[in-house]
């Protein structure tokens, strides 16, 4: 089996580590956590983000599955309008506006469009369906982002040698399907033979503990957790000394989700990043958003306030399987230059895909 984690230099010493102390003083959570951002329900903050399905010995669902409902939806329309013969501009209106309404943006549907039309103009294209293939490859490319920013993962997959442990902080708003997500990382891990650490530093509801804790006992990994209300910098910091003890190949830390629109609880996202490099100076080595691939354009603004916050290297879009439209994966990728990195299948342990451009066009056109 190909190893792809190798072991990282020699922790620093204890004196070099931050005290347990110097973590539960740090900046402590303020009495408003209890307000619920505009776009939550209570149900959403109070509650674990999806049920935990069972795997089983099936297939992972794949993109094209996924995609089902888009393909259907918006999209199916788009490959409608290139079905009708001619090149005119009531196509590039109507196209315009399809885009729009499936999410894709107006600023990077604009951009898809006009590259399209100056490549259709260049080249003389007369035929329809020559000219949807090229909308195909103008697609892909706005969805070909590598940052290179990350060290896990990359445009072609994932790096054959890695630090060890490999540190992935995962961010995103309540009810993205973020701690169900990590846990679909934590199978796709273990069934590579490989040992994980969950770190559950979400101790702002007791549920998203409770929701890790059952996460770990499924995958059969170690989850490193307090109380609810404690520090969360408390948790980061025992998680990386039970990683290193323990010889974890991963490392994957949940986070609180109320981020996005309270400064002081990005600055507590800040606080985390230096715990981690205290003990890992180039880590984490991936920072993950995972946004809801049902909440359209509001996905834009949140990926933009992480972004800002905490240099996110890549996203995992969940619950692809869920919506009609799916079209924001590509301003996220045009407007923010972040690469997609993972996508939600659906429900099982095991529905979690790897992110190919092509495949993805592709399936949103049935093709």
């Amino acid at each position: 089996m190909t190893r792809f984690f190798r072991r990282k230099k020699d922790a620093p010493t204890a004196e070099e580590d931050l005290t347990r102390a110097e973590m539960e003083a740090a900046a402590e959570f303020e009495e408003d956590l209890d307000e619920v951002l505009e776009s939550e329900t209570e149900e959403e903050a109070g509650s674990p983000d999806e049920p935990i399905a069972e795997a089983d010995d099936g297939a992972a669902h794949t993109v094209v599955e996924a995609t089902e409902r888009t393909r259907k939806g918006w999209f199916s329309k788009i490959g409608g309008l290139f079905k009708r013969g001619g090149i005119d501009e009531v196509l590039w209106e109507e196209l315009e506006e399809t885009l729009v309404l499936a999410d894709a943006g107006a600023q990077t549907t604009i951009r898809i469009i006009d590259d399209v039309r100056e490549r259709v103009k260049e080249q003389k294209i007369k035929e329809a369906d020559v000219a949807l293939s090229v909308l195909k490859d103008e697609m892909v490319s706005v969805l070909d982002v590598d940052t290179g920013r990350g060290r896990i993962w990359h445009s072609n997959g994932q790096h054959e040698t890695l630090p060890k442990p490999a540190v992935i902080l995962v961010v995103g708003v309540n009810g993205t399907g973020k701690t169900t997500s990590i846990g679909k990382l934590a199978h796709g891990y273990v069934a590579r033979n490989l040992k994980v650490v969950l770190a559950a530093a979400d101790t702002f509801r007791a549920a998203a503990i409770d929701q890790l804790k059952q996460w770990g006992e499924r995958a059969g990994v170690d989850v490193v957790a307090h109380k609810q209300g404690a520090d969360p910098g408390a948790v980061v910091f025992d998680a990386m000394a039970a990683a290193d003890k323990r010889g974890a190949d991963v490392l994957i830390i949940d986070t609180a989700g109320r981020l996005h629109t309270k400064a002081h609880l990005m600055d507590e996202l800040r606080k985390i990043n230096k715990i981690i490099q205290r003990s890992v100076p180039d880590a984490p080595h991936e920072v993950l958003l995972v946004l809801d691939a049902t909440t359209g354009q509001n996905a834009m603004q949140q990926a933009k306030y992480f972004t800002e916050a905490v240099g996110v290297t890549g996203v995992l879009l969940s619950k692809l399987d869920g919506t009609a439209k799916g079209g924001v994966v590509f301003s996220v990728c045009d407007q923010l230059g972040l690469p997609v990195r993972f996508v939600g299948t659906g429900e099982r342990p095991q529905d979690l895909a790897a992110f190919e451009p092509r495949e993805f066009v592709e399936a949103l056109f049935g093709t």
